[in-house]
């Protein structure tokens, strides 16, 4: 053995490790030395992990069957008070600790609770004891009222600190329940860090949805709003996940008219589960877990079940009706876009970690399997056509989930590759290796690409003739858009995927230019391409490469002096302006295939003189879904959304060509 291994050490490191160098934390110092290992750090998140902790005990009173109420309250000063009507925590002296009363075990000491032997409670969030007292060593002030016995109790903590015994206040006849109002430590979370009043309604209202035998109460201090959250609120909903998702559904049109909601508690206390499950026709899909009222944003155990049953379900039910491609649907293709909604109630539930992302109890598998399936398989053959219509919704997602899997994307062309990259055979592509700087014109015809080739930069600009009217993608089926050559050859050439496969960054092009006559089937062409690149290439459309050229509609000449109107209004102004009392030529562009290669180039290829429009979403979820509404309207399948749709704006276009 080599002896510089007991080489003496060096002299700039310390020495003295010994007994003295082991620090003992003690009572609720490790929570505020090491915040994140119990509420996941010191962010917006953990410090509202806070008020779940509060709310999530006040729950459990309520789910076993002692509570029927539970108020929330925001005060200013960052104070909030959470108050059930339940059973009241325990005032009386603890056997283990004498001088204590069961209360301030609870608040002021890890690992305490009465959830361990499941004696006080068959199901509950709370599983480890620390969640309460986590609070208290992460706030400033915390004050706990015990109404218990007609009798009312008191004591007050201060970051993880008792700061006197349990106080008797007084009689409390017509009281019960337990009170605890808390501040969070700025020390902890800095001084910038507030409760969000919207957040915490949104809350509330979610924990009432999951349990439909108790009333929550909103209130937050009138100053403190500064959105549209209202100061006072009662949630209470008979229909639990089901009232939830008929609200977040609203009006949007789904593949069954019905929804997929099922309940069913299990004999003794083997638990319970609930689920309610929606598809829309278009819809980036939302996926909400819980386990004993907490949320498992990450899934779990249980959502495996589920996953199961409801493949199992339309599997079973397309051999029912004969349809032979439903062996092949995946779990994927039946979630794929839903919106949907599961909690289960278990004894002793398990939990990767403290915040309780996700279920791991191995148990919750077959009992949400056992629980949907029946109800799932009832659902679909009850009601013949509503299965059909689902199967046939869920057969679409297979076909596009196949054809991503088919499909050998077309990745960005390089110096390297560019010999072996299938492209298609009427793309006219540039000689740029890179997509920097490069462009591909999309222009309708022979006669338009061919004055597009002679026009362009044959470096950086790469033209795409297509033919006549693209699909419209917004009513075809998956099959038709697979099916469709033009489309075929756009995506082939772009190079990006599409939908959830559609990366921006792979796109072989820095700017797609929708390049269409200056007409009103130019404007319908450009439409149509426009709702292909909204639905099966959004984040090319997202990231702002998506182009709409704007060439011109006339030629106006008067001696040597030549300039171009975009429309008839731009026409008559340059007549009033530019060329005021001479005699002007007027020729009208019957499309871009009119215009030579010198005048195309001048008017829309040609980046120091043309104008192009960028086509961009809006970034809030508002303006999104506004967009989306917008083009399901217009470009869908239903003809008389598109005649609402004139009826609504007609009166507008008037007004518009009187004011012209």
């Amino acid at each position: 053995m080599s002896e510089d291994l007991f080489a003496a050490t060096p002299k700039h490191q310390p020495t003295d490790y010994d007994a003295s160098s082991i620090e003992v934390l003690e009572g609720l110092e490790p929570v505020r030395r090491r915040p994140g290992m119990y509420i996941g750090g010191t962010d917006e998140r953990a410090y509202h992990h806070l008020a779940a902790e509060v709310l999530d005990n006040a729950m459990d009173e309520a789910v076993a069957g002692h509570a029927t109420r539970i108020e929330i309250e925001l005060h200013v000063g960052n104070k909030l008070v959470i108050v059930d009507n339940g059973r009241g925590m325990p005032v009386d002296p603890h056997p283990k600790f004498p001088g204590k009363s069961a209360l301030e075990v609870i608040m002021s000491m890890l690992h305490s609770g009465g959830k361990f032997e499941g004696k006080a409670y068959a199901t509950s969030g709370g599983l480890h004891g620390v969640g309460v007292s986590v609070v208290n060593a992460l706030s400033s002030d915390t004050v706990v009222e015990v109404a218990r016995n007609r009798e009312l109790y008191r004591q007050r903590f201060s970051r993880g600190e008792t700061l006197g015994p349990l106080e008797h206040v007084g009689a409390a006849p017509n009281r019960r329940g337990t009170s605890v109002s808390f501040v969070p430590d700025e020390q902890i979370f800095g001084p910038e860090m507030h409760f969000k009043p919207a957040r915490l309604y949104k809350l509330a209202r979610s924990k009432a949805y999951l349990f439909a035998g108790v009333e929550l109460r909103w209130k937050c201090a009138p100053e403190l709003i500064s959105d549209d959250t209202p100061a006072e609120a009662v949630f209470q909903f008979p229909g639990g996940l089901a009232d939830h998702l008929r609200e977040q559904i609203g009006t949007r049109e789904c593949a069954t008219t019905d929804f997929f909601v099922t309940r069913q508690d299990f004999p003794g206390s083997a638990g319970r589960v609930e689920c309610a499950v929606a598809w829309p026709l278009w819809s980036d899909g939302s996926y909400s877990w819980y386990c004993n009222t907490i949320p498992t944003p990450d899934g779990g155990t249980h959502e495996a079940g589920l996953r199961n049953a409801l493949v199992k379900g339309i599997r079973a039910f397309g051999e029912l009706v004969g349809q032979k491609k439903a062996k092949d649907i995946s779990a994927e293709d039946i979630m794929t876009g839903s919106e949907l909604m599961l909690s289960v109630f278990i004894r002793e539930p398990q939990f990767q970690s403290q915040t309780k992302d996700r279920l791991s109890s191995p148990e919750a598998t077959p009992l949400v399997e056992k629980a949907v399936r029946d109800h799932f398989d009832h659902f679909l053959s009850n009601n013949m056509e509503r299965g059909k219509a689902l199967l046939t919704y869920v057969i679409e997602r297979m076909d596009e989930r196949l054809a991503r899997k088919a499909e050998r994307e077309v990745k960005r062309k390089t110096a390297t590759s560019a010999r072996k990259l299938r492209l298609p055979g009427k793309l006219t592509d540039c000689a740029s290796a890179g997509p920097e700087g490069t462009e591909i014109f999309i222009v309708e015809g022979d006669s338009a690409g061919g004055s597009a080739k002679q026009a362009r930069d044959r470096k950086t600009q790469a033209i795409l003739p297509i033919r006549g009217k693209i699909l419209n993608v917004a009513s075809a089926t998956m099959a038709k858009i697979a099916g469709n050559s033009e489309i075929a050859d756009l995506i082939q050439a772009l190079g990006c995927g599409t939908r959830k496969t559609c990366v921006a960054e792979n796109l072989r092009y820095e700017r797609v230019v929708i390049m269409t006559d200056a007409d009103v089937d130019g404007a319908h062409i450009a439409t149509l391409l426009m709702t292909f690149f909204f639905q099966e290439m959004p984040e090319i459309v997202r990231a702002g490469h998506v182009y709409l050229a704007q060439p011109p509609l006339y030629r106006l000449t008067s001696g040597t002096k030549s300039l171009y109107a975009m429309d008839d209004a731009h026409r008559e102004l340059l007549e009033k302006t530019e060329f005021k009392g001479k005699k002007v030529e007027i020729g009208r562009f019957k499309g871009l295939g009119e215009m030579n290669p010198m005048q195309l180039r001048e008017t829309t290829m040609d980046p120091k003189s043309r104008a192009m429009l960028r086509i961009t979403l809006p970034q809030e979820y508002e303006g999104r879904a506004v967009t989306k509404d917008l083009v399901d309207r217009l470009m869908g399948t239903n003809p008389a959304h598109r005649f609402a749709f004139i009826q609504e704006n007609a009166a507008r276009l008037d007004e518009a060509a009187i004011d012209a």
